[in-house]
Formats: C-alpha cells, structure tokens, sequence
C-alpha cells in the first residue's frame, strides 16, 4: 500500500543521498515538499545536497551514515524519527563497485561491495521496519540495477550484491505479508545505465578507461520512478526503457542473452585510455555532491540503441517462437504415414 499520509507531509530517509541517483531523488521530494534525511560518508557533499534541498522547498537533516556499520544505521533512523517524528520511506541507495576479472579483484574490495551494497540495504530494512510500523505503514525502496536481472564481465561483486538486493527484497516482502504487516510495501528499483559519478570512482584493475555502457539516462530518471514507487508501490519498477528491453531476452533466451551481453559489454565498458589501478571510492568517500558523472555526451546514442536493443529483443522472441516450432513440426513429421510409392 502506499505512504499512510501525502508525500508533502512524508519523512524520507535516503541512503547514499551525496552524489548521483541519491541526490537526484532528494531534489525530486525536496520540490514536493517532503522532509528528507541524508546519510552517505561525506559530510560537505551531504550538506551541500541539503541546501539545495532547502532552496526547492523541502526540508533536510544530514546524518553522515557508513551503511556497513548496523549501529549507524540504527542511528540514522533514531534521528530521522526524533526530527521528524517518524520515517514514512526508506531508500536504499548507497552503491560502490570494483570492476576488473573475478579473479583479479582484490578480496577486501570484492567483500566491500557486498558489504555495501547488499548487507548496507539489509542494515537498512532492518533499522527501517519498526519505525515504518510505528507510522502505521510505509515503503522501503531498494535501488537495485537491472544487473540484479542479468549479469555483465568485470562486474562480479557488483552483479552479485545487486543479485542479491532483489532477493532480499522479495523475502521480505513475502515474511511483511504472512506477519500481518502488509501496510509496508517493499519495492525494488531496477535502473539501466544512469549518468552518474559511479563510473568515476569505481574500483578499477581493468588497466583501461571505465565508461558508462550506452544507453544513458540521467540520474533524474530513476528519481521520479521512486517517486512513483513512494505513491503507488509495485514489486518491481524498471528506470530506462533499455532496462526492460534488456530483462526480456535474458528471460526468453538466457544463454544467447548471456553470450550477446558480454559481448556489449565487453566493448562498450571501457574507453581508449589507461587508468592506474585504485580503490576509487570503495573504501573512502566521495567529496563532490554531482547527481551526474558528466557522460552527456552519451545521450546522443540513447535512441539508436535502444532501438537496437529492441530489435535483438523481438529477434529473441523470434527465435525462442521458432525453437518452440521446431520440436512439434517434427513430431508430426514422425506421425505423418508414409506413402505407398
């Protein structure tokens, strides 16, 4: 069910609310004039996303938050609903990655990714669930990817928190409904590639340029589908058309999607230049508060791709339709009598 009060009047906690998607969607509830509560590692950014906040008209508490860290998160939502009076949304956006072949990935950076962005999310849930009863309902929303759907090379960590982000959020929202407290949704966000400081600050041991696979969608895309999930709340919500169009093969013809998708990926992932191997931002925060990377550039390819995706898409369906075909065309080849000549 929806928010138990309007979306002017809602209290919105947001996880990893100083740069990219996060920022992007305070803006979105600043306008509407919800009272939201920041929290990611860089106190300066979060206060510089808190004063524009303020100037759209909305109102901001900033709670420098590490979602490893279960306690903090506790901590943030004790001060949301001691500002506030209650918490009615809680976003699950913090997300770090490593990028690079599995077995090159450095295994604290690997166990980070999974530390932030799967146990951060479930930290979160965790810390959210009794304040969301106590207001008498409420949404958790869960920015997934639509890599929780499929799967692309030099992504594994990242592909496997996001994997499991989807599943946590199911479970949870099956245990809501069998406890009786289905007056809190739980939705999950499923984004294609989004303009954002990710790709920047990624850890990177590919040795090469990391760069945004097109087509790109800025930040404020998967902003207003959240907040669309906050009024009317579903299982699941794609952001980017390509999303959608890129789940359906992955559905109908796994393998074939699986072999397409690496290939894409594989040549659209990285850039001409070198890059020196780093942690990027994995195990420190970021300092700027940009909800985009500066990939506008990218944008002129949105149209010609998707409408390539959507062409590997129907040629999927296709294909599946005449594998279904073919067994039954020859069984009645196998039944047909054969002629007397």
């Amino acid at each position: 069910m929806p928010l138990a009060r309007k979306l002017a009047d809602a209290t919105v906690v947001i996880t990893g609310a100083s740069s990219g998607i996060g920022a992007a969607t305070a803006y979105a509830l600043a306008r509407r004039g919800c009272a939201v509560v920041l929290a990611a590692r860089s106190a300066p950014a979060l206060e510089r996303v808190a004063g524009h906040c303020r100037e759209l008209g909305g109102r901001a508490l900033v709670v420098p938050t590490d979602v490893t860290d279960p306690d903090a998160v506790r901590r943030l939502a004790t001060a949301a609903a001691t500002e506030f009076g209650r918490i009615d949304a809680w976003i699950n956006n913090a997300a770090v990655g490593a990028v690079g072949l599995f077995d090159e990935i450095p295994e604290a950076e690997f166990r980070r990714v999974l530390d932030v962005n799967l146990l951060g999310s479930a930290n979160g849930i965790r810390a959210a669930l009794p304040h969301l009863s106590a207001a008498g309902g409420g949404v958790v929303v869960n920015n997934a990817s639509i890599l929780a759907e499929v799967a692309m090379p030099y992504q594994s960590p990242y592909n496997a928190a996001k994997h499991g982000i989807r599943g946590l959020a199911d479970t949870v929202r099956q245990e809501l409904r069998l406890t009786g407290r289905g007056a809190i949704s739980v939705c999950t966000v499923l984004p294609a590639t989004i303009d954002t400081p990710f790709f920047r600050h990624a850890a990177n041991h590919s040795g090469r340029e990391l760069t945004p696979p097109p087509p790109v969608y800025p930040p404020e895309v998967v902003a207003e589908t959240i907040v669309r999930l906050l009024r009317k709340p579903r299982r699941e919500a794609y952001a980017g058309g390509a999303a959608r169009l890129i789940g359906l093969p992955w559905r109908l013809a796994p393998a074939a999607a699986e072999r397409l998708l690496g290939w894409y990926a594989h040549r659209t992932q990285f850039g001409p230049a070198g890059r020196p191997e780093g942690s990027g931002n994995v195990f420190r925060p970021d300092a700027e508060a940009l909800p985009e990377g500066g990939w506008h550039g990218r944008r002129r390819q949105l149209v010609r791709v998707s409408a390539a995706v959507g062409l590997a898409a129907a040629g999927t369906v296709a294909a599946v339709a005449r594998q279904r075909r073919l067994p039954e065309r020859r069984g009645r080849d196998r039944l047909r009598p054969e002629g007397n000549g």
